[in-house]
This record gives structure tokens, sequence and C-alpha cells, in this order.
């Protein structure tokens, strides 16, 4: 495939413990899908304007973002899509997650994460992820 990827920002909402997924629309590419909020970047928008926008749209709310992690590109039969994430927690008064765009959200704890019915382009990024996430207390 020639095309160049299509740039995606994507956020690890956290909270307690958990991130925030969403559930993708029955009716759209990977429908039924969890994933992590977020959307394309737009023509001169840099990565973090466009998450700020794409979260404000899609849940209604406001975020802080505390880190990147590494971006990953993934081809899908009909579309390449390069993911840049970015661990974010909500702001306090930026209002509660909503589903404006999404089939369902669910605050979901670190380590069930891998076990969510995920799109490929998301498994590099949990696993960077829970890389950077405390161990939990049993060493």
């Amino acid at each position: 495939m020639s095309t160049a990827p299509i740039l995606v920002v994507c956020a690890l909402i956290e909270r307690d413990g958990c991130v925030l997924m969403a559930q993708r629309p029955a009716h759209k590419h990977l429908g039924g899908k969890w994933e992590f909020p977020g959307g394309k970047i737009e023509p001169g928008e840099t990565p973090e304007f466009a998450l700020h926008r794409e979260l404000q749209e899609e849940l209604g709310c406001t975020v802080e973002i505390l880190r990147p992690l590494a971006p990953h590109t993934h081809a899908y039969a009909t579309v390449t899509v390069q993911l840049i994430p970015f661990v974010v927690r909500l702001c306090p008064g930026g209002g509660q997650p909503q589903t404006h765009e999404h089939a369902a959200l669910q605050w979901v704890p670190f380590n069930e994460l891998a076990a969510l019915d995920l799109p490929e382009a998301d498994l590099p990024i949990i696993a960077d992820y829970l890389r950077t996430v405390p161990a939990s207390p049993e060493a």
C-alpha cells in the first residue's frame, strides 16, 4: 500500500486504577470492538490539539495530558492507521465522559485491558502502557 497512514490520536484516560474504554457502534468499521477514545488528526492540527477536540466531541469532557506513548502503525485490509496515544486524566470540573458517538463506555482495570475484544492496532499500545503502570504489590 503506497498511501500514507491515517494519523489518529487516542486517549488512555486513567481513573482509580482503570482506563476508560469505548465500544465502537455496530455499523462502523470494527463495530462492537472496544477502543481508546480519540480520532483523526485534521490538517493543521497538532496531535495534542486533535486529542482535546476529539474527546470534547466524542465524550463531552476535557482532559489533562500526562504523557505520550510511542506511536504504532497498523495495516488493516482496507486502511493503514498510525495511532498516537496519550495517557491522560479527566480535568476537575471538565465534565464526565458521555457516549456521544460510542455504543457504550466502560472503566476497565489495567490488568483486564488485554481481555477485551480490541482492534488489532490497539494491542501494542496496551503492551506499552502496561509497562509504564506501577507494578502491583505482589513482589
